[in-house]
């Protein structure tokens, strides 16, 4: 957590995740019936799926682009993150049992519990529950995050309900955080830490980098396992958009000029300012009211 005063608001959270998608069908049918999330909106070129009036996941039908290569930047994975540990096993039991070759692994992170997936189209995907930030461990300002093993069936036995089994979509769920793939951490750093605003949580050297607001864990990470290098993107199926929201048009406002004072080149609305970062990552920020 930075100890100078902070550029976003507290209480900034994710917003949804837009995908352009090649079969608009497959991937309803994954995120609805397999992640448990519900149709919100729904027209002939595009879907919205939540929980509840939040949404989390935008499919753009694009048949007409490929797939970009794994070497590229753009989408790492998407976060789910769920209300319950019962709620997590629901969703958790219900993409294993009927997409069982998507799952690629899961970890205890010490703050969390994650558990990872592909979907159809290999956007990564992860659905996760936080402890309570009381069992959290920071250290002279970056969080104690680990990876250790979690065992996914104990997981299911100790947390899944039969209720759950029944009817997944159950409790709150939305983006808790977005997770890219770079081209390089210190421009990254400078991007979304020095421009955007967010606060540095953890950095793993040339890597990756983990950034928040208000002493989450992290609501954005970058790294450069597979993309080390990699310039802007071409347009491609994969990631679409990226969603921030901050609680009040003033808190937009501020960007705008923070972002304009670094030549960063903006389309706003009043409500909302749309960005691209450096590898063409398209973010847009927005008022929650």
């Amino acid at each position: 957590m930075s100890t100078n005063e902070p550029l976003l608001a507290a209480d900034t959270a994710m917003g949804p995740v837009t995908l352009r998608v090649g079969d608009l069908d497959a991937m309803t049918r994954y995120y609805r019936d397999a992640v448990a999330l519900s149709i919100l909106e729904e027209t002939p070129s595009s879907v919205v799926l939540g929980r509840g009036a939040v949404p989390s996941i935008v499919l753009e039908h694009a048949p007409e682009l490929k797939h970009a290569s794994p070497r590229d930047a753009g989408l790492f994975h998407t976060a789910i993150l769920f209300d319950t540990e019962e709620a997590l096993a629901a969703a958790v039991y219900s993409v294993a049992r009927q997409y069982p070759n998507t799952f690629t692994g899961s970890s205890d992170h010490l703050v969390s519990k994650a558990f990872y997936f592909t979907d159809p189209e290999g956007n990564g995907v992860e659905l996760y529950w936080d402890r309570d930030r009381t069992q959290w461990s920071w250290a002279h300002g970056t969080i104690e995050m680990g990876t250790v093993f979690l065992d996914p069936n104990r997981f299911l036995q100790e947390h899944l309900t039969e209720a759950a089994v029944e009817a997944p979509a159950i409790g709150g769920a939305r983006v808790g955080h977005v997770h890219l793939q770079v081209g390089d951490i210190p421009s990254a750093r400078e991007f979304y830490v020095s421009r955007l605003g967010f606060d540095e949580t953890a950095a793993y050297g040339p890597q990756a980098l983990f950034v928040s607001a208000g002493g989450y864990h992290h609501h954005m990470a970058m790294n450069t396992w597979n993309s080390q290098g990699a310039g802007k993107r071409g347009l491609a199926l994969g990631l679409g958009r990226v969603d921030i929201e901050v609680p009040s048009t003033d808190d937009v406002g501020a960007l705008v000029e923070r972002m304009r004072h670094y030549g960063v080149e903006t389309r706003d609305d009043g409500r909302s300012v749309s960005f691209d970062d450096p590898w063409a990552n398209l973010i847009r920020v927005v008022a929650a009211s």
